[in-house]
């Protein structure tokens, strides 16, 4: 594989990808890069906000309120859980809980605590809660950073 980068003023992002044949790796590729431009709005005061993906840590559902979390700070959703989950394939994006969607893209570590729970802590130092059930999801998305 070879990767080549340029600039070019005035022009928006551009990714052209070429390929000797379409392979699930390429279409991997292809899906990860489009998600790469997805954003949700999440207001705070009285202020509306576009949230990239890739800025997103994660999603917490606190008293039937979906919050946005960045690195630091909080939004306010006004969309389902599920609108989240009908855009997570080929993002870093992961459910741990009934009530949590992280992005792994930002996970710095997952341990062991007490009760055999399991505790997520991010990049920027706050801790998640993890659920045994939905664990096997998170090491799918291990594998497919590793490939």
């Amino acid at each position: 594989m070879r990767i080549e980068k340029r600039e070019v003023k005035g022009q928006p992002l551009t990714v052209i990808i070429e390929y000797p044949e379409w392979s699930e790796s390429v279409e991997s590729l292809y899906k990860k890069i489009g998600r790469m431009d997805l954003s949700f709005t999440g207001k705070c005061e009285n202020r509306s906000v576009n949230i990239g993906v890739s800025d997103l840590y994660y999603v917490e559902n606190v008293e039937r309120k979906l919050f946005l979390y960045t690195r630091n700070d909080v939004y306010r959703f006004d969309g389902a859980m599920a609108d989240i989950e009908n855009v997570m394939d080929e993002t870093g994006l992961v459910r741990i809980s009934r009530t949590c969607i992280m992005n792994t893209d930002y996970l710095r570590e997952i341990r062991q605590i007490r009760n055999s729970h399991l505790e997520a802590v991010m990049d920027n130092d706050e801790k998640l809660i993890v659920s045994r059930k939905y664990l096997p999801d998170i090491k799918k998305i291990f594998k497919r950073k590793t490939l």
